[in-house]
């Protein structure tokens, strides 16, 4: 649109974002409504991009997460002032900690009226905006101060979001700018963006310490998952013959099968992978931040043992490197980039393989023993059922290239121990945050962004009832995810803990006045939402109705009764010290 003498008309400034966001690719917003954004959203409505209402913030915050996950596109999700916005600070915090791209847009107070406590302003105390609330764990938080700045904010929160290490950024926007008229300036993104290479000097550098190695070890962390990146990693451990453990964000990122895999490291990790990692004389460290669960509380004589091991550790963020243990090479770099040059360097400087088949016959006992100790405990016909049967009745229904979408307790730590992930499947988890709840509405984002496949959100009971808006947001967009409920009516693996350490379970499980265990009907609820919901009675159900919502393509509830049962914990978290009044630091005072 012109006017008279030719220029760019004006419009209002949130019709010049949607067409900026269009231009970026943008599908799809997740979000929730309110007076301070219907403006965007009126916009949204005459454009290419689909809006993915929430019946809660978290939720549209959840799967504009997972689509991110699934897509490899940065989520965009739209919030309303004050208890919008807020609402919404778990699902943007476990995207940040996770790394994932993630743009949070938010309306807020009319500028003018800024301080004045107009309606919903959480600017109480401190003379600031609600931007503070965001800025712990987002990489930048932009407050719109005039409509003209709103595309310049724009384009730096996209290409801040998927730049170096992918996070969440916040662009919070009075709601007037959105109205007030503006001309529309095209603000394309790079065309092409380079990332940090590992110069040859040190890939050969690196290379020569693998090489020179008598115990090497590789520990992988969730920035490296496909493609060539992939491949030249494992190009580096079968050259070598260089055993790989992998932190929880890292599962699925090398094949469960692979005969050099020996999984996770620390709480969860097998007596042999902490066993490696301590006798390690060299590790190379690719995009992990050494999370404690993964370290053993970085107590070294239970996993990782740096100095006398010697770390290269490689990460896209500076501030990762050293920040748990001294480093002997540090390489700021993409770590794809990185893994290829130090593959290149090793073909030249060790052109023969090294085989060590003592090493093979270790990891293929332990991760058998692991995997077929599982699946005997998954043939109970107990009932309710055993956790590993649910798994079993999983591997057993789910096509190989399914995605399994895990909340927190046993459906994340167990799957991620004992769960033999197929090559072609794909493992989706919260790791910084741990945050329950997060399962069903990723879930919802990822069968967005996946339609073909098969998208089951494995989770407790406790994380279904935090998030029970995912059931019909997925009905409302016609998404088969598989919502599969882990029900021992309880936060099981805090009722466990406390259970272990104080000798009751209080607080932690769920109980009727009349101090019996209680559940919501989660398939009762599904159907009330439009949705298949399927109560399993016996053990024989289970399997059957797994199928039937794989073939039906339907969204789906399976509310399965399940035994509190601990996950195998044969490591060490340094929690269970502190219960006994046991503390790290005592010696140090």
């Amino acid at each position: 649109m012109s006017d008279s003498d030719g220029d760019v008309a004006n419009v209002p400034a949130a019709q010049a974002l949607v067409g900026q966001l269009e231009s970026y690719g943008v599908e799809y917003v997740f979000g929730t409504c309110g007076h301070t954004n219907i403006a965007l959203l009126d916009a949204l409505s005459r454009s290419s991009i689909g809006f993915v209402i929430a019946r809660h913030e978290q939720a549209a915050a959840h799967a504009a997460d997972g689509y991110a996950r699934a897509s490899g596109r940065p989520g965009v999700l739209l919030t309303h002032v004050g208890p919008g916005m807020m609402n919404a600070v778990t699902g943007v915090a476990t995207a940040a900690l996770d790394s994932v791209p993630l743009v949070a847009i938010s309306g807020d107070v009319p500028s003018y009226y800024h301080g004045r406590h107009p309606h919903q302003e959480v600017n109480l105390h401190a003379d600031a905006d609600q931007t503070a609330i965001f800025r712990p764990f987002v990489k930048r938080a932009w407050h719109v101060h005039r409509a003209q700045d709103l595309g310049r904010f724009a384009e730096r929160a996209f290409w801040t979001a998927t730049s170096g290490r992918p996070g969440a950024v916040l662009l919070n926007v009075p709601m007037d700018l959105f109205s007030r008229p503006v001309r529309p300036t095209a603000r394309p993104l790079p065309v092409t963006a380079s990332a940090p290479a590992l110069p040859e000097e040190d890939a050969r550098r690196i290379a020569g310490l693998l090489a020179e190695a008598e115990r090497p070890l590789i520990y992988l962390g969730g920035g490296l998952r496909r493609g060539e990146g992939r491949a030249a990693l494992l190009s580096i451990a079968e050259r070598l013959d260089i055993p790989i453990a992998h932190s929880l964000m890292g599962k699925g990122a090398i094949p469960d099968d692979h005969p050099l895999l020996l999984g996770m490291p620390g709480f969860w990790g097998l007596e042999l992978t902490n066993a490696c990692t301590r006798e390690a004389d060299v590790v190379l460290a690719l995009a992990t931040r050494f999370a404690e669960t993964d370290a053993s509380s970085w107590e070294p004589e239970y996993t990782w043992n740096f100095p006398a091991s010697r770390l290269i550790q490689i990460d896209v963020d500076p501030a990762e490197i050293g920040r748990n243990y001294p480093v002997e090479i540090g390489a700021v770099a993409d770590v794809t980039l990185a893994v290829r040059a130090i593959d290149a360097a090793l073909r030249e400087l060790r052109p023969e393989p090294v085989v060590r088949p003592a090493l093979r016959e270790r990891i293929r006992a332990a991760r058998g023993e692991l995997f077929a100790g599982s699946r005997e405990r998954g043939r109970s016909d107990a009932f309710p059922l055993r956790p590993e049967r649910i798994l079993n009745d999983l591997r057993e229904a789910l096509p190989a290239d399914a995605v399994l979408v895990t909340d927190v307790g046993w459906n994340k730590n167990g799957v991620a121990q004992c769960y033999p992930l197929p090559p072609e499947g794909c493992f989706v988890t919260p790791g910084g945050a741990s945050t329950m709840g997060f399962g069903p509405a990723a879930a919802v984002g990822v069968q967005i962004a996946e339609p073909g496949r098969v998208v089951v959100a494995l989770v407790g009971d406790g994380g279904m009832s935090a998030q029970l808006p995912a059931v019909p947001m997925a009905v409302e967009q016609g998404l088969p995810v598989i919502f599969v409920v882990m029900n021992n009516r309880a936060h099981g693996t805090i009722a466990d803990l406390q259970a272990t350490s104080f000798g009751g379970t209080y607080g932690c499980e769920f109980r009727d006045p009349d101090g019996l265990a209680y559940s919501p009907d989660f398939a009762a609820y599904a159907r009330a939402c439009g949705a298949d919901g399927h109560a399993v009675a016996s053990p024989g159900e289970l399997l059957p109705a797994l199928r039937s919502a794989v073939s039906r393509r339907r969204p789906a509830v399976l509310d399965v009764p399940m035994v509190n049962e601990p996950v195998p914990t044969p490591g060490h978290w340094n929690i269970k010290d502190i219960y006994q009044g046991v503390f790290p630091d005592d010696d140090e005072s």
